[in-house]
C-alpha cells in the first residue's frame, strides 16, 4: 500500500449501497478499505473487487485455523481481490506460514494481530503480543495489527521490529483510541471504523481525522 494519507477505514457496514458510497466519499482521505464478516457475509466476496475501485482492500477475516484451511481461505481471498488479508499469529508458525506462502504467491501482503484493541485484548492475546511480534517478522509478514487504544503496547511493538515491518493500528475513535497519538507511538497506519461511517459526513470525518495525522507527521502537535 502506498502510504499517503496514513489512515485506513474500517468498512463495517453490511449493506452494499452504503459501502460503495462511503468508499467514494472518503477515497481521497484513506489508503485503504479494511473489510470484514459483517460486510462479506451480507453481500458476498464480489464486493471486495467493487469497492477496490475506490482504494486496495484488506480482508479482515483474522484467518486463525490449520494450515490447509488458512491456505483455502487466504487463496478465496486474493482471487476477489484483496491486496492483504489480516491473520491471527496464535494458531503458531506453520498456520501463519500457509497464509505467506499463498500471499507470496499472488504478490499480495499479510498482517499479523499482534494484539487486539477492546479491552479484552489485553487479557490474553497482550501476553504472548511480542512473541507473536517476533514470529511474524521471522516469517516474514507485511505488517501487524496494534492496538491504537493502548499506544505503549504500538511504541513497544515497534521497538521489537525496527523498521522492518508495518504497524497497522485500529482504535481510533469510537473504542478511544487517538491517531495522533498512535502515530507518533509508532504506526504506520490508524485504522478508523465508526467514527467515520457511522458519522453525518463521513467524508468531513475523514477529512479532519487525515488533517490530525498531517499535524502530527509534521510536528504541529
Amino acid at each position: 500500500m502506498e502510504k499517503k494519507s496514513c489512515m485506513i477505514l474500517a468498512l463495517d457496514v453490511s449493506d452494499r449501497e452504503e459501502a460503495l458510497k462511503i468508499a467514494e466519499d472518503v477515497s481521497e482521505f484513506v489508503d485503504a478499505i479494511k473489510v470484514g464478516y459483517p460486510l462479506i457475509l451480507a453481500t458476498g466476496l464480489g464486493i471486495i473487487r467493487e469497492l477496490a475501485e475506490f482504494a486496495p482492500i484488506i480482508a479482515d477475516f483474522k484467518v486463525a485455523d490449520i494450515p490447509n484451511t488458512n491456505r483455502l481461505i487466504c487463496e478465496q481471498v486474493f482471487e476477489a481481490g484483496a491486496e492483504a488479508v489480516i491473520a491471527q499469529g496464535f494458531t503458531g508458525r506453520d498456520s501463519l506460514d500457509a497464509c505467506i506462502e499463498v500471499a507470496s504467491e499472488y504478490r499480495k501482503d499479510v498482517f499479523v494481530v499482534s494484539e487486539m484493541s477492546h479491552p479484552g485484548g489485553a487479557e490474553f492475546l497482550q501476553p504472548v503480543g511480542e512473541a507473536i511480534t517476533r514470529m511474524a517478522a521471522e516469517a516474514g509478514a507485511f505488517g501487524l495489527v496494534a492496538p491504537a487504544t493502548r499506544p505503549e503496547r504500538v511504541k513497544a511493538i515497534r521497538k521489537i521490529i525496527g523498521d522492518k515491518l508495518t504497524i497497522i493500528s485500529p482504535g481510533v475513535g469510537a473504542q478511544g483510541g487517538k491517531a495522533s497519538d498512535v502515530i507518533a507511538a509508532g504506526a504506520d497506519w490508524v485504522i478508523v471504523g465508526r467514527a467515520i461511517y457511522k458519522a453525518e459526513s463521513p467524508r468531513e470525518a475523514a477529512r479532519k481525522i487525515a488533517a490530525e495525522i498531517e499535524a502530527e507527521i509534521k510536528g504541529e502537535n
